[in-house]
């Protein structure tokens, strides 16, 4: 079976980095990947198993009204950003969205599908199952004559914690708009920052979603990786056309997930726990890798921390790999990458607080 074209899944890349850090004598402390290991929410757990009974027929693929409206009026309450509950899609996490999304919209030969210089592996992956042609790019100024079909902005960034203002998004937004091309926004961290703007924001669209797509997971700010939940919201016209294709396709999320999500959208307080929890970690990681001699670039929001100590980025995994420290090399989010490491506030605090520790030894 042909790959069509695809790269090789970078993280197994690190298995000798990881089985170095593992024999650390007191244990990894595995900072590589961005995986909830918080508890998740009592009543979003009751709403997942209280919904788990005796259901033999199919969800629908477009979700309860209920979901539907509980995500837009958090959508509202937490980013100020209105939507109609009817262009509330409910996808199985945001991964899939983001993998398939080129070929759901009709993309393929000939068309470009615009990702960030420093961007999560998917966006690349995604342009190449349907065929088209990825390119990296920050600057719509760089991009020339192609036939740009869709651009893919995410912010806070993955893996750079990089947040877009207003002004740029627009600058993106009126851009796409003049050539037809399709907006979509990565906002999966939206809620780990200080009031970045999202892309619905009336300031960034001018009150109008043409054209425009956001997509949003509940794995980083409700610990829900484990039930794949996210959405994908936006133009009404878009958003319709994804449902038509995914109802024949059968990209459903299951009935509990659905009852977990309805919660979990109607709850800001556990959010704002967690935004909290990532805070702490991240400010604790921040100044243990300056005491070792790193320099911390961006990393204002979200959970990561993009640091730099001068030199190939797979050597600075090595050698905190020696003190059982295992983080991913920024060469995996692009070749701009390639003398930082990107640093995931994804473990427990006592954990948290070990990394730390052997980092200022």
């Amino acid at each position: 079976m042909q790959k069509v074209g695809l790269p090789d899944f970078p993280w197994d890349s690190l298995a000798a980095d990881k089985a170095l850090a593992a024999a650390h004598p007191d244990g990894i402390v595995d900072l590589s990947v961005g995986t909830p290991v918080d508890p998740i929410s009592p009543a979003v757990r009751a709403a997942l198993t209280g919904s788990a009974a005796d259901i033999p027929g199919y969800p629908t693929t477009h979700g309860p009204a209920s979901l539907r409206t509980a995500v837009a009026d958090s959508l509202q309450r937490r980013f100020g950003v209105t939507v109609d509950p009817v262009s509330v899609l409910p996808t199985i996490g945001s991964k899939e969205l983001v993998a398939w999304l080129p070929t759901l919209l009709g993309l393929g030969a000939g068309d470009t599908v615009v990702i960030p210089e420093l961007a999560y592996p998917t966006y690349e992956v995604g342009a190449l199952l349907a065929g088209a042609q990825p390119v990296r790019s920050d600057s719509t100024a760089a991009l020339g004559p192609a036939r740009v079909a869709l651009i893919w902005v995410n912010s806070p960034s993955n893996p750079t914690g990089r947040v877009l203002p207003v002004a740029h998004l627009r600058k993106v937004v009126d851009w796409a708009r003049e050539r037809g091309a399709v907006v979509a926004s990565d906002e999966c961290y939206l809620s780990l920052s200080d009031g970045a703007p999202s892309l619905l924001d009336p300031q960034v669209c001018g009150g109008s979603h043409e054209g425009l797509l956001a997509v949003h997971s509940m794995s980083k700010t409700s610990s829900l990786a484990g039930y794949r939940a996210g959405f994908v919201t936006g133009d009404p016209t878009l958003v319709a056309a994804l449902l038509e294709v995914r109802k024949h396709a059968g990209l459903i999320v299951p009935w509990p997930v659905q009852a977990a999500m309805e919660v979990a959208a109607a709850d800001d307080e556990h959010v704002a726990t967690q935004v909290g929890i990532y805070g702490r970690r991240r400010a604790q990681l921040r100044t243990a890798l300056e005491a070792a001699g790193l320099r911390v670039d961006h990393s204002e929001a979200g959970m990561y921390l993009w640091a730099t100590a001068g030199e190939p980025g797979r050597v600075t995994v090595h050698r905190l790999a020696e003190k059982g420290i295992l983080v991913a090399p920024g060469e995996f989010y692009g070749p701009a990458g390639a003398e930082h490491v990107r640093v995931a506030a994804t473990a427990p605090d006592h954990l948290i607080t070990a990394a730390a520790q052997r980092l200022t030894e």
